[in-house]
């Protein structure tokens, strides 16, 4: 039996931490999405991206980079996405709130790993509060984006610890273990896929809007779209669809100003 959702994940900034006076260097923010969507719903990601490429007057198998577009390329295709019988799920770092940076300097990935658990556990919420019966079997596919010198199978591996550390601290760990299998997970070529080209703009939507520019602006016209996918609980969206990390609202928003777009999200 098929999978009840699949959850393509892709991101936008670096893991980097040269963080230079004039805004040079790295980027403040990372920033990982999941863009999640019923199996029986998957093929309308391969008809939103066609239809954009008609709009773009681009070639029909052209994959869609959302940061090397236009502006005005960028809107009309973030209004579609945003149209998607999807649910989306963002961790948003602010790397200069980390208190211990060279843990993450001193092992490759690390960052990536950690925003993915924060990341699997909401998918993991909304996939169990979302499914159907008869509809799949209740798990998620999760799909990331391939990059090339990361290894995949290290994510499988980082999962099945934290596998084995909720079954000695339930409390610990909040991946649901009956949603999320770490043997579900792949990576594959961004261009392959309709649904981590949807991710790459979701992410990248995200990250235009808290990245403060040469200029001190930030772009946040695509948060409209975005907003209605975003996943809530309760109607709230900050701790679930959007988890900032690593520390709370007002203590990001005190460093960091730009977060105050997605306040009352």
């Amino acid at each position: 039996m098929k999978s009840s959702f699949i959850a393509y994940v892709d991101e936008s900034g670096d893991e980097g931490f040269v963080f230079n006076a004039d805004g040079s260097g790295s980027s403040r923010w990372f920033v990982l999405s999941a863009v999640v969507i019923r199996q029986t719903n998957d093929l309308q990601m391969v008809s939103c991206l066609k239809e954009v490429r008609t709009v773009l007057k681009k070639d029909l198998k052209a994959p869609l980079h959302f940061v090397e577009m236009k502006h005005e390329q960028r809107v009309p295709y973030i209004r579609r996405v945003g149209e998607l019988p999807i649910r989306t799920v963002s961790v948003l770092v602010y790397k200069p709130l980390i208190a211990e940076p060279e843990k993450f300097q001193n092992t490759k990935y690390l960052l990536y790993r950690y925003a993915t658990r924060l990341l699997l556990e909401r998918v993991s919420w909304l996939a169990r509060d979302q499914r159907r019966s008869g509809e799949g079997d209740g798990f998620t596919e999760v799909i990331f984006s391939n990059r090339s010198n990361m290894s995949y199978e290290d994510i499988r591996s980082y999962l099945r610890l934290l596998r084995k550390q909720s079954e000695a601290n339930p409390s610990q760990v909040q991946i649901d273990r009956a949603v999320i299998d770490p043997e579900r997970i792949s990576a594959v070529d961004h261009s392959k896929l309709a649904g981590l080209q949807v991710a790459d703009a979701v992410a990248s939507g995200f990250h235009f809007a808290l990245k403060v520019n040469r200029y001190g602006e930030t772009e946040t016209s695509y948060l409209q779209h975005l907003r209605k996918t975003v996943y809530r609980h309760k109607a709230a969206a900050l701790g679930y669809g959007l988890k900032l990390w690593p520390e709370d609202f007002a203590t990001v928003k005190a460093k960091a100003p730009e977060v105050l777009h997605l306040e009352g999200f």
